[in-house]
This record gives C-alpha cells, structure tokens and sequence, in this order.
C-alpha cells in the first residue's frame, strides 16, 4: 500500500470502530484459507464482519477513534470482529469455530457496548443462550406468577361452587 491507501484505509477503519460498539480482536494464526473463506461467511451470516488489519494500521486507526487499551494486544496476526449490535451472535461464531479449528482463531481482547473485555469474557459472552432464548426466559418469569394466581383464583372459585352445591343439596335433603 501506498501513502494514501494507507490513510484511506485508515480513515474507513476508524468510522468502523466509531460505528460498533462490539468489536472482537483475534489471532487468525494458522487457518486455512479454506478455513478464513468459512468463517468470514459465518460472520456475515450473523451481521457481523471479520477483517484483517496490520498493527500499525490499527493502532492508528484505534487512536484515531479515541479507543484505548489495546496497543498490547496489536501483535502478530490480528483480525478485527466487527459484531455490529449483537456482540452474542459473534462471539459464538467465534467459539463455535474454535471447538472446529483447535482453538483457532484466538481472542485476544474485545469492546463490548464501548466496554474493553478480555478473551475471558468473550468465551463467557458466547456461553449465553441467544437474544431470543432470553427473552422467552423473561417472558416465563413474568408469566409464572400469574399462572399461580390465576390457579389460585381457579381454586377457589371451584371451592365456592362446592360449597353452593352443598348448600343446595342440604336444603333438597331438608325439604
């Protein structure tokens, strides 16, 4: 690259990492580019985008973005996930080509909502059921108690109609 792809790149990479608010750091080490082919198409599946930077360039573009943390991390081969909103759904491509590629590629660090991570906390995201299973978790929380009342209400009003029908069946009986 020239001069001024350099800094074209730089300038694109920097709106990048203002624009998501959940980037990934990895170590592409070792991946075919069979391997490469097969986990970009993963991420974009997800929404999310996987780049390969050099360091010098990212480190620029990190400063340029007002993202600190990560100058330790720009060495060796250093892939940028971009997650886009769901930093879940990334992660998880992430772990689940690992289990498939010994541990391939390796996550050095990570921003999720503008937060710093470590690969700790990356495999911990990935862990977590989907936004989905969630929120129908939430939903089940919320509506557990109501069940209970309602079963509750359901109760007595079968207690009340027994006790009517024993009312009813005794003034039979007296008369």
């Amino acid at each position: 690259m020239n001069r001024d792809e350099k800094q074209t790149f730089v300038a694109t990479l920097t709106e990048k990492l203002r624009s998501s608010p959940n980037l990934y750091l990895a170590d592409f080490t070792g991946i075919s580019v069979k391997g490469m082919t097969d986990l970009r198409r993963r991420f974009r599946s997800e929404g999310a985008e996987f780049l390969v930077v050099k360091n010098t360039l990212a480190r620029w573009a990190f400063r340029d973005a007002e993202v600190a943390g990560f100058e330790d991390v720009l060495a060796g081969p250093t892939g940028i996930v971009f997650a886009g909103e769901d930093p879940v759904s990334a992660a998880k491509v992430l772990a689940d080509f690992q289990k498939e590629q010994e541990n391939r590629p390796a996550v050095k660090a990570g921003v999720v909502d503008g937060k710093a991570v470590g690969a700790d906390d990356v495999r911990r995201l990935a862990a977590l059921p989907t936004r989905e299973v969630l929120m129908g978790q939430v939903a089940g929380v919320f509506q557990a108690p109501m069940a209970g009342l309602v079963g509750a209400m359901e109760g007595l009003l079968y207690q009340m109609v027994g006790v009517i029908e024993a009312l009813r069946a005794q003034r039979a009986d007296a008369a």
